[in-house]
Formats: C-alpha cells, structure tokens, sequence
C-alpha cells in the first residue's frame, strides 16, 4: 500500500494525476491503518491454558500442551514464557482461530536443572485482520512446577524383583545359597547343603530331607552423606555431578527398601537436608520430596562438622556410603570425619572421577601442550591414587568410579556389606 501511495506520488509529481488525488490516497491509508490498528487493540485476549505434567524429572523430555480459544476469528503467533535455560522443541507456532472454537498445540521442554521453577505465561503476538500490525500480550496464569530427580529408572525397577532391579543398573550380584542370618523358608534337601541346614523334625514328617534357607538379615540401616559443595560442581554433559549423585543414590536407596532396609540421608555442604532412616518403599518419595531442590554451592564442605552432625543424630550403626570428588588436599579432614564415623558406623567413600580425566590420559601425545597435560593428567590422578589408598590403609571401602558407573558401584558394595553380614 505505501508502495502504491509512493508511485501515486510520484505521478502526481510529473503531473500525470492531479496533486489532491495523492492526498486523497494518503488519508484513505491513513484511516485504513487506524482502523486495522484499532481492531487488533480492541481485540480481546484469547483465553489460554497450559497442562503440563504432574511429574517433572531432570534431563527428560516432556510434552507441554497449550489450549488457545478465542471469541472472534484471530490469526496468532504464540510463544511459552517456559524457564528460560530448559531446551524447547516445537515453538514459536502461528495458529488461526476460528470464532468460538478451542485449539492446542503441544511442544516438547527437556529440564535441565532441579528445583521450582515458574511458568510466567504465553506470549502472544495477535495479528491486525488487514496484517498491517501487530501487538504483544501475555495470557494465561503463572505456573509453579517442580524439577525431580531421574525417577524414570526407579518407576522401571518397581515391575522386577530387587535382584533383576540390582543387574538392570549393572550390579554384579553374587548369590550364595544357603548364608544369611535370617529364616527365608523350607524347602527340599539339595545336594551341596550342609547337615547344619537340615531341619530334623520336618525332616521326620515328611519323610524326605527338607533344609533349611537363610537370608541376608533386614531391617538394617543404610545413610547416604551426600557432599553439596564446590567439589560436586563439576559437570559431565548437561549435568552437574551432583545431578549423578542424587540419581544413583535415590536407585540405591530404593533398591534398599525393597531389600526391607531403613534408609536415610544426610546433605552437607552447600544446601543442607536430614533425612532419618526410614523403611517401606514409600519412603523414597519423602527422599524425594526432601532432596529435589538441593543444590551444591562453591564452597569447602566441612567433612568432620558433617560426620559429627551424622554420628548425632544416628545412634544405630548403619552403613555410611559418603559420596563425594576426594582430592588429597581433603586427606586430613577427611580422614578424621571417617574416625568419628567408624566408631559406630560401617564407612564406604565414593569418589567421582571426571570423565575429562580418562579422556585427557587417552588423547595422542604430538606436540609440547598434549604432553604437558597428559603429565599433569597422570599427575593428578597418582595423588588421589594415594588419597584413595590412604583411607584403605585404615580400613575404609573406596569407590572410585566415574558418573555412569556410580549407580551400580553404589548397588553392588551396598549388596556385598548385606551379603558377608559385615552390619
């Protein structure tokens, strides 16, 4: 239109239309984009609805569903004021409502962080019926969500038996017949079972050789010491080895209350939470609730203020898997936070290694920068090498593993300290 006004004008100009018909089309332009203006500011807002799920883990990717209706027909661009970090699939869209009608669109958001989080509303871009504007407006109601950890594996784990749970996170799982310290049932005598197994009375009334079976011992404790601070910032991938860490120890933690254990959980560190042992698998969803929202912070944590806290308010012995990334420089108060705990408590030290170490050592050496760093790669890794050694030396359980493998380290160590009756 301001194309054909121009061409107006500049006929206008070599006098091949007379000069008031250009002023004619100027003032007819002018109320036809004053008229197309003000039906897109009178136009009413589009009522909007967001759904989204009820559950929301980290690192998965969900659909979130926006339901636009409209009292007159609306050609739209739409927009989900979504948290801002999350990576989104599916939007910006343009729809065309029709008069009275109810439309939705569904777009897919992956979270890459836990915690609360706020939905601000939808932005909304409503087109002039002429196309000549278009305003901004913001529909629809904030919206709280909060960001879980990785339950996907623990919802999987609920259809098999705490054994076939223990193999599918990569657990060696090693079972000797026959030991254990609490009565499991009767059943008939088996070649290789020792006389002691054998059950004379029931042996009598039934005629045949019936043995005895024990199991590993229940109702035994299990707290989880998790570090908050500067060491579990590192990241491998999207997400922060804390992440990793509240991942693997919500799967061994439900894989204990299958096995009839009490389980709790103690953060230090940076962001701080105290959850008493509890039993029943139910119990994983207030270790659930209590952890969600924990974040590691950028500084030291004090292992020996923590094992004291610990020690306090666990009067039971239990077995104490600490996670954290030892450094040597931790040795000293590490090694006395782990005196004050094994005064009652069964120890195991966890140590994430960054994948980037692994990956450092593995690179060709070609030139004076790769063999500096793979130097100081190895380096590094002697010293906590000889960090790792150390606690041995006085008699603690050492893990050191990397991100993927911590769930089934965690598993595995928790299922040996049950099966050689070490609590």
């Amino acid at each position: 239109m301001l194309a054909l006004w121009a061409a107006l004008g500049l006929a206008a100009s070599v006098n091949l239309v007379p000069g008031s018909a250009w002023w004619l089309a100027g003032a007819a332009l002018l109320l036809i984009a004053g008229l197309d203006a003000w039906r897109v500011f009178a136009a009413a807002t589009p009522a909007v609805q967001r759904r989204v799920p009820d559950t929301w883990p980290i690192g998965v990717e969900r659909p979130v569903t926006l339901q636009l209706e409209s009292a007159r027909a609306q050609r739209l661009d739409v927009f989900d004021l979504h948290p801002g970090s999350w990576a989104m699939q599916g939007l910006p869209r343009r729809l065309r409502l029709q008069r009275g009608e109810a439309a939705s669109l569904d777009y897919a958001l992956r979270a890459n962080a836990r915690g609360d989080f706020t939905f601000d509303g939808v932005q909304l871009r409503l087109h002039s019926p002429w196309r000549l504007w278009w305003q901004s407006r913001v529909a629809g109601e904030p919206q709280r969500v909060r960001v879980f950890p990785n339950f996907a594996p623990l919802a999987r784990f609920a259809m098999f038996s705490a054994e076939q749970a223990s193999r599918l996170v990569g657990a060696h799982v090693k079972r000797r017949r026959g030991e254990g310290t609490d009565f499991h049932q009767m059943r008939e005598y088996r070649v290789g079972d020792s006389l002691r197994q054998i059950d004379w009375k029931a042996t009598a009334r039934a005629r045949r050789l019936i043995s005895r079976e024990y199991q590993d011992e229940k109702n035994q404790q299990l707290v989880l010491l998790l570090d908050t601070g500067r060491r579990l910032l590192a990241r491998d991938g999207e997400l922060a080895h804390f992440d990793h860490v509240l991942d693997a120890a919500l799967v061994v933690s439900y894989l204990a209350l299958r096995q009839g254990d009490g389980v709790g959980l103690l953060a230090s560190g940076g962001d701080s939470a105290w959850v008493p042992p509890q039993r029943g698998v139910g119990a994983i969803d207030n270790l659930l609730r209590a952890t969600y929202a924990l974040q590691p912070k950028p500084v030291a944590t004090d292992f020996l203020q923590a094992a004291t806290e610990l020690s306090t308010r666990q009067r039971r012995r239990a077995l104490v898997m600490l996670v954290t990334n030892l450094r040597d420089e931790d040795m000293d108060d590490l090694l006395a936070a782990v005196q004050v705990l094994r005064k009652r408590h069964l120890v195991c030290v966890a140590s994430l290694r960054e994948a980037a170490l692994d990956a450092a050592l593995a690179q060709d050496v070609h030139d004076l920068p790769t063999a500096i760093r793979a130097g100081a790669t190895a380096e590094y890794l002697a010293r906590r090498n000889a960090a790792h050694d150390a606690l041995r030396g006085h008699g603690v359980m050492v893990l050191d593993v990397a991100c993927d493998q911590l769930a089934a380290a965690l598993v595995e160590k928790y299922l040996a300290v049950k099966r050689d009756g070490l609590l």
